[in-house]
């Protein structure tokens, strides 16, 4: 069973006086339920627009999304009964204790006084909010105020998840508190539907992950799939005795997806073969002295530059 599907959803702004923009341009892909779902892209990639519809908050220009087995277009009221969500905006009332904010946040999901009660001094002392209790949000600082939207969410017994950049402004101990919480979650069932740009987050968390940019898919499928990729991509650290502009320009007509000196050292990442690849360095490097020479595979962070810096 699918706890989320999405096909060949579309979303374009068109503001009055400037060109359209593509946010979300053809996304189709499944996440399926009891799974953490890793969705990774930089900064304008169409990460929060693409959570924006799947929450019902922003609707889609086409295509179709269902979460819950309920179209986000169609049956909102349906889906909003079945998901929780933390967004990169600050979603807490600001003019309300930290308390209150987290209780009425379950009142509103159905839960009854006592059990929210209960769930309140579980989530205090999980998320380190007992000096904060009674503060009002508006005076807390920014990293408080992220802990405080993560805490609502495990009010509540939502079996769908949606966390846009949850650990923004946290400490790492929080950070990985909040990580454990998410594993933990996974593993009763709920899906998680997680976006970072922190890779080694979604390393760490996800079951399948979807890498996109400008609103379109590069790369999707489970961590070992993406790792696959990182066969036909190398990166390679050369240092030289000396080192000239003519060796760097020989370098770069190996059309590397990047290159950067350091002094007499030269580190690039290549996509290729890695026979082919040994050949040409070589062919270079006659008549040079190199002091060192390094190749391994990339990791996933740099497969996930190189497919961003590739995307036309």
């Amino acid at each position: 069973m699918n706890a989320i599907e999405v096909d060949n959803l579309h979303k374009v702004y068109e503001p009055s006086n400037v060109a359209p923009k593509r946010a979300v341009d053809g996304l189709s892909f499944v996440v399926p339920a009891g799974s953490v779902f890793g969705l990774l892209g930089p900064n304008g990639a169409g990460k929060t627009t693409l959570v924006k519809i799947l929450t019902t908050i922003t609707p889609p220009t086409s295509g179709q999304a269902r979460v819950a087995e309920h179209d986000v277009a169609r049956e909102p009221i349906e889906v909003r009964r079945r998901i929780a969500v933390v967004l990169q905006q600050t979603a807490v009332e600001s003019l309300l204790s930290v308390e209150d904010n987290l209780l009425i946040y379950a009142y509103l999901h159905g839960v009854g006084r006592g059990e929210a009660r209960r769930r309140l001094r579980a989530v205090v002392e999980e998320f380190e909010l007992g000096e904060q209790l009674r503060e009002t949000v508006y005076d807390l600082s920014i990293g408080t105020k992220r802990r405080v939207q993560v805490a609502k969410i495990f009010m509540v017994d939502s079996p769908i998840i949606f966390m846009d950049e949850a650990t923004t402004g946290m400490d790492p101990f929080m950070k990985r508190r909040v990580m454990d919480r998410i594993r933990s979650e996974a593993r009763g069932g709920k899906t998680i539907f997680l976006t970072t740009q922190v890779l080694s987050e979604a390393e760490q968390l996800c079951d399948t992950i979807l890498i996109i940019d400008r609103g379109r898919a590069l790369a999707s499928g489970t961590l070992e799939d993406l790792r696959r990729l990182s066969e036909q991509m190398f990166r390679v650290n050369l240092s030289f005795a000396e080192l000239n502009e003519s060796v760097i320009g020989r370098l770069r007509s190996l059309d590397p997806v990047e290159l950067q000196v350091n002094g007499k050292s030269v580190e690039m990442l290549f996509r290729g073969t890695e026979t082919s690849l040994l050949g040409e360095l070589a062919d270079i490097a006659r008549g040079i002295s190199i002091t060192q020479f390094e190749i391994r595979g990339a990791d996933l962070e740099e497969i996930f530059m190189a497919l961003v810096k590739e995307k036309p």
